[in-house]
């Protein structure tokens, strides 16, 4: 918890940042004012994730390396880091560093469609050819595995008749939005009790 009661919080992205958009829009509305947004580290410079944070006055970074996130991350006084879409694996350092203050939102009810190559619209697309009812979205803690950390909470949402990958990602994409605010409301809260 910084000076003004707030935790920390650096989100690690990889892409557009939508998700990263719907915390800073929580942020604006007062659904998560006990959380403050202290770094948004991006794997790419041309993710459009960096403009989303600069325009909402975050405090940028590009870190390919396992190493220079860790070095992002320990100087941006962070207690909570956010995987919002982040498409690398972390360093078992990270882990180590960060253990259960680390959280990720994936777009599955895991433990179906998750671990190594389940990412993007290749887990709606087996979602589908696995004929699925339902599917949905998980937030986990972040552990040295892939998607095998301690689930936080999840939402489902029907596979509708005629279902493309696309407009299930869509779908998903809400909840995702919804589930990874309560997540991090979630695990701030555990760390303030610790």
């Amino acid at each position: 918890m910084n000076e003004n009661g707030k935790t920390k919080v650096a989100v690690l992205v990889s892409g557009g940042g939508t998700n990263l958009q719907a915390i800073i829009d929580k942020i604006q509305n007062g659904e998560l004012a006990q959380i403050e947004l202290v770094k948004v580290i991006s794997s790419k410079e041309d993710a459009f994730a960096l403009e989303r944070a600069a325009k909402a006055g975050i405090k940028t970074a590009v870190a390919k390396e396992q190493e220079d996130v860790l070095r992002e991350l320990e100087t941006s006084g962070a207690q909570i880091v956010v995987l919002a879409g982040y498409m690398k694996v972390l360093s078992p350092e990270i882990i180590k560093n960060y253990r259960n203050r680390i959280i990720n939102i994936h777009p599955s009810l895991i433990p179906k469609y998750c671990g190594k190559g389940f990412y993007g619209i290749r887990v709606h697309r087996a979602v589908l050819e696995g004929g699925e009812t339902e599917s949905g979205a998980t937030v986990h803690y972040v552990d040295e595995g892939v998607d095998t950390g301690e689930i936080i909470l999840q939402k489902k949402v029907p596979v509708l008749e005629g279902d493309t990958p696309e407009a299930l990602a869509a779908r998903v994409l809400q909840v995702e939005h919804e589930i990874l605010a309560k997540g991090l409301a979630y695990a701030a809260e555990k760390l303030q009790e610790a």
